[in-house]
């Protein structure tokens, strides 16, 4: 893989950027220094997922010396190969210069773009889009034994997967159904664990939490807690009644209510504000559709216009397996719109089932996110049923550094058999953005490279 070329010359950049590999790998061969693949996977008729996979780049060991990490977006319509490349731990920024805390130095990459229909990934009829985790979750399995297959050389190697917001969710079914794969042996990897970073589990305990976060950091008064409680009870009750679209609704609605009682807070880091849209503009939007209002915040911030222009101008160019009538983020709110039935539902168990069976499982999440706030986090681990969480409980944190000569404290962890939390400081909703040098540590303690 190219490194970033100076920004002297736009023709410079393009020249460097059409250097890369042309066509996505189908056979395994030994990885040189920057090597990436990419190409397509028909998971079902009329569904494509794209992935795109980079070879680890560790000066002092081969890729097969290292794990494979998996990176899931968020959304569900969020795309892995743009925002989570580029924006998060891959090898360049969204600037194409090289990322001094990228992912790559310590592990292979393989971005993926689902569920079909998010970032490159696409279908051919509407009927063809994923509307719950179970296939999304059946899906992966297609392109992971599809993967696999064809790179051998993985096979051995530990093989994680890390998410982030929605690509939690799915990260966890994903997980369960691949270790159930790998135990009747239709898919050959070796399956080390999953990664959920402020991830969508538990749906309505991060709703019921905002208002007592938000009045804790000052951003509520006795009234605007009230409010906000009220929509959030009404969330559950929803919720209760397993009336999913409604609980959809309505958790739309608290957004609305939390937007106009705190000035527009930023969702993703509670101590900015919201430069997407202004707490009018989602009122109005409110009326016309809760969906289009939650599908802007949430989705739509993943495909900023300088992602979209890179991803579908420079980035589109060097793949060459892009079909003509496939444009990058361009079926992103059809994804959305689809699994509108499942976004409340909540993946608990699924979680209990991984610890269970002794998979390791991971959650981390960062101080100043509100979307998915640590409260939350808190709340539905509570829940779980698995018999090693008493001991955990239990346990008191641990401090980590991220740099080992300052004082300052980059996070606290708690770990117990195959469980561990890491609470991230100074970092909102995307943990890699905002703390790169930390969340890199995570990466390699939960890789038993630390």
């Amino acid at each position: 893989m190219e490194l970033a070329p100076r920004p002297s010359s736009v023709l410079r950049l393009l020249l460097l950027l059409l250097l890369g590999l042309s066509t996505g790998a189908v056979t395994a061969r030994p990885a040189e220094e920057g090597k990436e693949v990419w190409d397509y996977v028909t998971v079902r008729k009329d569904a494509h997922m794209f992935w795109w996979l980079y070879y680890a780049t560790n000066p002092c060991k081969n890729f097969s010396e290292l794990p494979l990490v998996m990176w899931l977006q968020g959304g569900p319509g969020g795309s892995s190969t743009g925002f989570g490349n580029f924006e998060e731990i891959g090898p360049l920024d969204s600037d194409l210069k090289p990322r001094r805390s990228t992912w790559l130095q310590s592990a292979s990459l393989l971005f993926v773009d689902n569920p079909v229909g998010t970032g490159f990934s696409c279908v051919n009829k509407s009927d063809a889009y994923a509307k719950d985790l179970a296939t999304v979750a059946s899906d992966m399995m297609v392109l992971l034994r599809t993967f696999f297959c064809r790179h051998e050389e993985f096979q051995t190697i530990p093989f994680y997967i890390f998410s982030e917001s929605y690509g939690g969710k799915m990260a966890a079914g994903i997980g369960l159904e691949l270790y159930k794969a790998v135990q009747q042996g239709t898919i050959r990897c070796n399956f080390a664990g999953v990664a959920l970073g402020d991830s969508w589990i538990s749906p309505v305990d991060s709703v019921l939490s905002w208002g007592p976060f938000l009045y804790s950091v000052s951003l509520l008064d006795d009234q605007g807690l009230a409010e906000v409680s009220q929509v959030a009870e009404d969330v559950l009750d929803a919720v209760n009644k397993g009336l999913f679209k409604e609980a959809t609704q309505l958790w739309g609605k608290a957004e609305m209510v939390v937007e106009q009682n705190t000035d527009g807070v930023n969702f993703y880091n509670v101590l900015t504000k919201s430069a997407r849209m202004s707490a009018v503009k989602s009122s109005l939007e409110f009326t016309q559709s809760p969906l289009v209002h939650l599908y802007q915040r949430h989705v739509r911030h993943l495909q900023q216009d300088a992602l979209s222009q890179l991803m579908n101008g420079p980035i589109r160019k060097k793949l060459k397996i892009i079909p003509e009538d496939c444009s990058w983020g361009g079926q992103s709110a059809s994804v959305f719109q689809n699994m509108e039935g499942d976004f409340m539902k909540p993946v608990i168990s699924i979680v209990d089932e991984l610890l269970e069976a002794g998979v390791n499982v991971t959650i981390y999440n960062g101080q100043l996110d509100l979307i998915v706030d640590t409260i939350g986090q808190e709340a539905w681990v509570r829940k779980l049923k698995w018999t090693g969480l008493p001991e955990f409980s239990q346990l008191k944190w641990k401090a980590v550094y991220s740099d080992p000569k300052s004082s300052e404290t980059s996070a606290f962890i708690k770990s117990y058999k195959n469980l561990a939390f890491y609470w991230i400081l100074r970092a909102g909703h995307m943990v890699p953005s905002d703390q790169g040098d930390m969340a890199l540590k995570m990466m390699r303690m939960v890789t038993q490279q630390e």
